[in-house]
């Protein structure tokens, strides 16, 4: 069965890499200031970046209706099947709109909700791509990345608390306090939403902290299966580089992938987050 895997550019896959792997990626749109635009295509992360610091009213949103079945309908002429990989169901609507979508396409269409977002999003691309290798339908695909969506981890700090106070999930009155007394957040992406982990004083701290919290997991409920280690960052790609030498020291019988975070979360960690994450593969 020849099967097309389609995902969004949360996945931290650009239109360019995409086309390497050999699979479809939908740019997430964004509202700056009452224009539109599209990540990836005429909103760079350079340009976020520049309007977020300047105090531009940014807003995303999902993928049209009309942009998703348009891109399906042309892939359905040369495929028998597609299998979509939209970001997590817990942190947009953009998977429920998929699925009421692809109720109109008589199964050919397989909407998978596996509750991922970056890196590991972007790995149930490379499963589906595996899996697709293998011989599975695009309904077991679909399943067993279902079924795997759990098996995954991220934890999150951030370098200022404007973003989240601005996003209304922290107060004005703990952003002034957590500015004057360095707290750095700990947030969590388990099961699809972001959850409050825990706080600190400090990026040191911060950073000891999350990589603390991926050994317990590593050690604890992922112990014997394949796992990859990644980073993520938003901002400067120099933040990225230093964030993951200083991950792969602590982590120095494995590859640490690197990847910047979507624009999506973006929005609300403003730049200098950092992420670490875990996420099983297939072999």
């Amino acid at each position: 069965m020849k099967i097309a895997i389609v995902t969004d550019t949360n996945s931290g896959i650009s239109e360019k890499e995409a086309k390497k792997l050999g699979v479809y990626c939908l740019p997430m749109p964004f509202s700056v200031d009452g224009r539109w635009m599209l990540e990836g295509v005429d909103l760079t992360a350079e340009e976020f970046y520049r309007r977020q610091a300047a105090g531009a009213n940014i807003t995303s949103s999902q993928p049209s209706p009309e942009t998703v079945t348009n891109l399906w309908d042309k892939l359905l002429t040369e495929y028998e099947a597609v299998v979509h990989i939209p970001m997590s169901s817990g942190l947009s609507g953009t998977t429920a709109t998929a699925l009421a979508l692809a109720a109109e396409y008589g199964g050919r269409v397989q909407v998978v909700d596996n509750k991922r977002i970056s890196l590991p999003q972007r790995q149930s691309v490379l499963d589906a791509q595996v899996l697709a290798k293998r011989g599975l339908t695009a309904v077991q695909i679909k399943q067993n990345l279902e079924e795997n969506a759990l098996k995954a981890s991220v934890y999150l700090t951030v370098d200022t608390l404007k973003y989240l106070k601005k996003g209304g999930r922290v107060t004005p009155a703990a952003a002034a306090i957590g500015t004057v007394l360095n707290i750095k957040p700990l947030l969590q992406i388990q099961g699809g939403g972001i959850d409050a982990y825990g706080k600190v004083r400090g990026l040191a701290q911060a950073q000891d902290k999350l990589l603390d919290a991926i050994c317990a997991d590593l050690t604890g409920r992922f112990e014997g299966m394949p796992m990859h280690i990644g980073v993520a960052y938003s901002g400067s790609p120099e933040v990225g580089k230093k964030w993951q030498k200083y991950v792969q020291e602590r982590f120095p019988r494995c590859k640490v992938q690197c990847s910047a975070l979507g624009l999506s979360i973006a929005c609300h960690t403003g730049p200098g987050a950092l992420g670490v994450g875990c996420y099983y593969y297939e072999e």
